[in-house]
């Protein structure tokens, strides 16, 4: 396939043109934001929108997200472009300091200078003001010094913009822009090194997207792998799921319920198309189950009869958009089963969109089972209607409890 410059460069202007909302009376920029989900970090529960104090638990202790309004005194409001793109590509903030790498820079350094540029005029002349002082972090001296960021940078920071593959189409270039760029998938699903670094950038990575776990709820793998990837869904499938928060596989919970809400429910759907197209590229990276629960306890198959089948059904089956399918369903099967566990303890809710403005409750039983109970519970699920995964035991379960 031979590519002259004119079109590299004109394939360059599609995989990155300008990010245009589908509703017209959206900005560039205002899109970007929603595409960015900086609303995620940066918006506190019951707080002013962008304005900060988000709690965010790190393994050095906790983090307060900043204040990014246009606010001169607390606020990012006396920020030059420069300053704003040192920040979102660097790591720096205006004064030089290392932002911690809670701040997805690794990611958003693929962005453009148009592209930044629209972000910039949005937060400085859409979004508000608001005074609200910016909280110190809880982590304690010496690990809370920030010089140590800088060979941090060194090790895991590829500082660049986005490398556009010639050789593939426009749409999955797209693609995979948005999931390794604003969409910032990888600070989820991508598993992270000692450093609490994502052990990989792009699909050349071989962990890249492989499934990770934060704050007790694991994200799966979105590769091809047929047991706790997206090898079972359909390109169609995945637009569903990110328009919706679910489709006739699953339903989004934990903080992909927010994900949902906040972002991706806003994309276009040639957005949503380009992302399911990258990640239906992506090749099978799954790993072989040992010591895999299989069928299930009696006293795991009463309690599932007990508290679950009602809703879920007696073949796993649930009800298509409505309750999700228990049997192979990816994120009940990976490795790590901490997902399964927090929603069997805590319970969870479908994300409320435009196009599910309801949906169901799923009520927590941490209070009525013990940590023994849940681990049946959850190896009957995980071991019946052909699923595999790994056996769970009681101690884990005791160590999500402790975390709540």
């Amino acid at each position: 396939m031979k590519i002259t410059q004119y079109g590299f460069l004109a394939l360059l202007s599609v995989v990155n043109p300008p990010l245009l909302a589908a509703e017209s009376t959206i900005s560039p920029g205002h899109y970007l934001a929603q595409v960015s989900d900086c609303a995620a970090c940066h918006t506190a529960s019951n707080g002013a929108a962008f304005a900060g104090g988000l709690k965010i638990e790190t393994p050095l202790g906790a983090i307060w997200s900043t204040n990014i309004t246009p606010d001169r005194q607390t606020g990012i409001g006396s920020y030059s472009y420069e300053d704003f793109a040192r920040a979102l590509r660097e790591g720096k903030g205006q004064d030089g300091h290392n932002l911690y790498p809670a701040m997805p820079y690794t990611d958003f350094s693929k962005f453009d200078d148009r592209q930044l540029k629209d972000l910039y005029h949005y937060f400085m002349q859409e979004v508000p003001a608001v005074h609200q002082q910016n909280r110190a972090s809880d982590i304690t001296w010496p690990l809370n010094m920030r010089w140590p960021v800088s060979i941090w940078n060194l090790m895991f920071h590829r500082d660049g913009p986005f490398i556009s593959d010639p050789l593939k189409s426009a749409e999955w270039n797209r693609g995979a822009w948005l999931v390794q760029g604003p969409g910032h998938c990888g600070a989820c699903h991508t598993p992270r090194g000692i450093a609490y670094q994502e052990k990989g950038q792009d699909q050349n990575d071989p962990d890249f997207l492989t499934g990770g776990t934060v704050d007790g709820w694991h994200a799966p793998s979105l590769n091809g792998d047929l047991r706790q990837g997206l090898g079972r869904w359909s390109q169609q499938d995945i637009v569903d799921f990110l328009q919706s928060g679910q489709n006739g596989h699953a339903m989004a919970f934990g903080s992909m319920r927010d994900v949902v809400q906040q972002s991706t429910q806003h994309w276009t759907t040639t957005d949503l198309n380009a992302v399911a197209s990258y990640l239906k590229s992506l090749p099978v990276r799954g790993s072989a189950v040992t010591g895999a629960a299989v069928g299930g306890s009696q006293a795991g198959t009463a309690l599932y009869q007990d508290s679950c089948s009602a809703c879920h059904r007696r073949d796993g089956k649930g009800y298509s958009y409505t309750i999700p399918a228990l049997a192979g369903n990816p994120a009940l099967l990976g490795d790590d089963p901490s997902s399964l566990i927090s929603i069997i303890l805590y319970g969870s809710q479908a994300p409320v969109t435009r196009k599910a403005v309801t949906g169901p409750t799923m009520p927590g039983f941490g209070w009525r089972l013990t940590d023994e109970q849940v681990a049946e519970l959850s190896n009957y699920v995980r071991g019946s209607w052909g699923n595999q995964a790994t056996l769970v035991t009681a101690g884990q379960v005791k160590k999500l409890r402790k975390e709540e």
